[in-house]
């Protein structure tokens, strides 16, 4: 058994940092990069994508990355761990070899897991008595069924576990938990028993601070954000994992970015529900038991966690279109910039009244007043603003009306207020709303499978 291990986080998100997971794997020492690309709605995309090739489907920056990254890798035995296969690890797997077979790395392997996809089961779920209700109103999952577009259980560290343990240098994964990229190197390198809870919560609750990537070390941080140095250099953060369930959760330190008490615990914060109850496949992990301490620059220990036994089912993430959208905008200047625009957005409305369009939803905000904070905004005074954005959104199932939108907002810089720019691009689309729909699967409706690639 291992001391202790390094986990670096490398992507947040994809679209993160692209340098990242080059810059964590050669600026220092590490055992494991685990890399997070999907969001919710990543996996509709993934779907979309491989409808219209059956070779896509996963996050293709991947292949790219690897011809950077898996000679440092080889040279310093670092696996790689990521959901970065989406709805189709296979390809990804087979996009990997062949990056190594152009490098002349001969000796990799990659294993995937998969089973996570049911969209193409879901009238034998149903059959089963599982509606997959909505895990917000209760509603079956019949109501939307023929407009789905994914459907994804979210599997735990385990099956990446039993990947590690045939050989993997690399695993490649569905729609995994985010917290299991980082746990299971843990289980897996420090033996772990899998039923003792308060380990794995304590891995879950490590994975739960590398996911974002550099949010961990100073970047999106609501504290004094100046005082983090050079973020344009940042480092992701690492997780020193230790036997007894302790992590240090520190960079490297010839990167940019701050790892404190203070951004360790905005992290902790982000994205949970009950903090005594953050349920994943693993365990149940209890945040309120959670100890931090800052024992030297750029090092907070996390120490002191509990949890209890996994719940009997998974989560399912499921996405469906749900009719169109349309955005457009239009700049007003000095003076009198929100008059103007208020002004702007009041005959829009009326004409688009006029016209007899449907809509579920008209949004409007003027961007530079009310935009992040809505109805809490202050009032503003207009003698000292250079310039307001009249930002108009609509929402519908009908098409038509949707499209018909975007053909008002050019006429209104020759028929409505002055002073009036930036429009640009051509008149607003409408474009398909992809809606979410939480639900709960038995564990006994699904399985996941290990499958490794040579």
């Amino acid at each position: 058994m291992k001391e202790k291990i390094r986990i670096a986080s490398g992507q947040g998100f994809w679209g993160d940092l692209i340098d990242a997971p080059f810059t964590q794997v050669s600026e220092g020492q590490i055992d494991y990069l685990v890399m997070d690309y999907l969001a919710e709605v990543t996996m509709s995309i993934l779907q979309k994508q491989k409808n219209k090739n059956p070779k896509f489907g996963y996050a293709r920056d991947i292949p790219e990355l690897m011809q950077r990254i898996l000679p440092i890798c080889k040279a310093k035995n670092i696996k790689v761990i990521t959901n970065g296969g989406g709805v189709n690890p296979e390809a990804c797997a087979e996009a990997v070899l062949d990056v190594a077979k152009n490098l002349d790395i001969n000796d990799l392997k990659v294993a995937i897991v998969v089973g996570d996809n049911i969209k193409d089961r879901i009238d034998e779920i149903i059959a089963s008595g599982c509606e997959l209700n909505n895990m917000e109103t209760g509603e079956s999952v019949i109501s939307v069924k023929d407009n789905l577009l994914s459907a994804n259980v979210y599997f735990g560290a385990m099956p990446i576990v039993e990947a590690l343990r045939k050989g993997a240098d690399i695993v490649i994964t569905g729609r995994t938990t985010d917290t299991g990229l980082t746990l299971a190197p843990m289980i897996y390198e420090f033996g772990w028993d899998e039923k003792d809870y308060n380990l794995m919560s304590a891995g879950t609750i490590a994975g739960h601070i590398l996911e974002c990537g550099g949010q961990a070390s100073g970047g999106n941080f609501l504290g004094n954000w100046q005082s983090v140095p050079d973020l344009a250099n940042i480092g992701f953060p690492i997780a020193e994992a230790f036997p007894n369930g302790e992590v240090i959760i520190t960079k490297h330190e010839t990167l940019g970015g701050k790892v404190s008490f203070e951004t360790v615990a905005e992290q902790l914060v982000y994205e949970i529900g009950d903090p005594k109850k953050y349920i994943t496949p693993d365990c149940v992990a209890d945040f309120t038991s959670i100890k931090l301490e800052e024992v030297a620059p750029n090092r907070v220990k996390v120490f002191g966690i509990t949890g209890t036994h996994a719940t009997d089912t998974y989560k399912v993430s499921c996405s469906y279109a749900s009719g169109f959208s349309s955005v457009g905008t239009l700049t007003y200047s000095y003076p009198q910039a929100l008059t103007k625009a208020k002004a702007a957005d009041k005959i829009l409305r009326a004409r688009l009244e006029k016209l007899n369009l449907k809509f579920d939803e008209i949004r409007t905000e003027f961007v530079g007043y009310n935009a992040c904070h809505g109805p809490l905004a202050e009032e503003i005074d207009e003698d000292k603003i250079n310039e307001i954005v009249l930002r108009v959104a609509v929402r519908g199932s009908e098409y038509e009306s949707i499209e018909r939108f975007g053909k008002e907002i050019a006429p209104l810089i020759l028929t409505g207020p002055p002073s009036v720019t930036g429009f640009a691009g051509g008149r607003p689309k409408p474009s398909e709303v992809v809606a979410y729909w939480p639900a709960l699967i038995p564990k006994n409706l699904v399985q996941p499978k290990v499958k490794l690639f040579f």
